[in-house]
């Protein structure tokens, strides 16, 4: 039977999902209702996407006895809000990074997640591509010895788009890409919380980050450096650097289409589609998208891949982080 998806937001990061959803066969995924704020836009959107039901509340999505998963694509100050809604309601969420605008929000969600017994993750897709599950497989298998270093870095310029600089919109360099740095550092390290955070950047001229190099320090002497900036392109690439050899993502770290070990280059085409998309490699959203749809085959209420646990780390980094560059108060 088919993993039934009611799409919260006619935006353009839902549009993307949806086209990366029709890359997976139709008995497994269907998107059977779209909910937006505006009814004629929800319906236009429906048209577009022959998704057959069309909402102009996230109320009446919430509602609905015929989904099984509920997939967040609003903006991220409307996060913490409209998850609410769903878990409330007792609905299974997948919800855009990131997850809210602070830790706290991020906590209130995960304890609404398990009080309500329903599935919960946001939506990192970069940890279900096939490049990370070969990272992943490495480090297991200890196969280049142990990590000492990593580094991780994403920048655009995109500081001209006026959502990602006002602050009361989640702007920034760390809320909107730095927390795929910090994820990736995350994963690497097993989840493993830093022993220290140290963040030096820039602000701004509406006191949002514009540049942050963040240098998290474990135990045994291992290190992870991650540099994001709203104002220049970077190479946008990462690097685990391990006792026996090196592990590269060339490029797109946060969308990854190939890997480089010990200098040995394999590449990992994404799912192909003739639909324009909004943003890059978004033909990969199907991964995640699987992932999801195996969880609730399985009853699990969160990803063994990206736990709470996980979120709550990626959370409480970025927000030490701000409050180190001034961002937000420290009390």
């Amino acid at each position: 039977m088919a993993t039934r998806w009611g799409i919260c937001s006619a935006g353009k990061i839902s549009h993307d999902f949806l086209v990366a959803l029709k890359t997976l066969p139709a008995h497994d995924h269907q998107a059977v209702v779209v909910a937006a704020r505006d009814l004629s836009r929800a319906q236009e959107f429906a048209k577009r996407h022959s998704i057959p039901k069309a909402y102009g509340s996230y109320e009446e999505l919430a509602k609905d006895p015929n989904i099984d998963i509920v997939y967040v694509g609003a903006l991220h100050t409307q996060h913490r809000d409209v998850v609410l809604l769903f878990l409330r309601a007792r609905k299974n969420v997948l919800c855009e990074k990131p997850l809210a605008m602070n830790l706290k929000e991020v906590k209130e969600l995960v304890a609404a997640a398990r009080k309500n017994n329903v599935f919960f993750m946001e939506g990192f897709w970069t940890r279900f591509f096939p490049v990370s599950e070969k990272i992943r497989a490495l480090l297991s298998q200890k196969t280049l010895g142990e990590v000492k270093i990593m580094r991780a870095e994403f920048g655009n310029s995109i500081h001209h788009v006026s959502r990602l600089v006002q602050k009361e919109l989640g702007g920034g360099a760390l809320l909107d890409i730095g927390g795929y740095c910090i994820q990736f550092a995350c994963m690497v390290f097993g989840g493993e919380k830093p022993e220290s955070i140290t963040a030096t950047g820039f602000q701004y001229e509406t006191g949002v980050e514009e540049t942050v190099t963040i240098v998290l320090q474990y135990s045994g002497n291992r290190q992870g450096i991650l540099t994001n900036s709203i104002m220049v392109p970077l190479p946008n690439q990462a690097a685990i650097c391990c006792t026996n050899g090196i592990i590269q993502v060339p490029g797109t770290m946060w969308c990854p289409t190939s890997l480089v070990v010990n200098g040995k280059e394999t590449e990992y085409p994404l799912p192909p589609t003739t639909e324009p998309m909004n943003f890059t490699n978004s033909t990969g959203l199907s991964y995640e998208a699987e992932h999801v749809r195996q969880c609730l085959l399985k009853g699990l209420k969160e990803s063994p891949i990206l736990s709470l646990a996980d979120t709550e780390l990626v959370a409480y980094i970025i927000e030490e982080a701000r409050k180190q560059l001034g961002v937000i108060p420290t009390i």
